[in-house]
């Protein structure tokens, strides 16, 4: 897989970066242009693409190994897993937290459970 037309993402200073990459790289999944089985660009690619230090990619491979979400294969690389449920593993994560985070900042504005519920289905019809 190329890094080769793909939009790089605008780092949040509030998240640590290895998060973000984490979540990059998820993205790719869900979207399709990494699938189970395929190479995950090298960490040098992946940080001369970003504009980091490629221990910040390390870490963030690392993590995504330990999730479950890439393996690695000794002196070939990394990819993503072979499971062929990954993808929508990550896509319920992600949206779980997505909509989580929202809900939380929703409340701080003091809206109730069932006025957050209405104002969603309304922006859904």
């Amino acid at each position: 897989m190329t890094l080769e037309g793909l939009i790089k993402p605008e780092f949040d200073p509030n998240l640590p970066i290895y998060l973000q990459i984490m979540n990059f790289v998820k993205k790719l999944i869900v979207r399709g242009i990494l699938r189970p089985g395929d190479k995950v660009p090298s960490v040098r690619d992946m940080a001369l693409f970003l504009g980091v230090n490629p221990n910040t990619v390390q870490k963030a491979y690392e993590e995504l190994e330990r999730e479950g979400t890439i393996f690695t294969r000794r002196g070939q690389g990394n990819f993503v897993s072979e499971d062929e449920n990954i993808v929508d593993k990550i896509k319920e994560r992600m949206v779980k937290d997505l909509i989580e985070k929202y809900r939380k900042e929703l409340e701080e504005l003091g809206l109730s459970k069932g006025e957050i519920f209405n104002l969603l289905k309304e922006m859904l019809e």
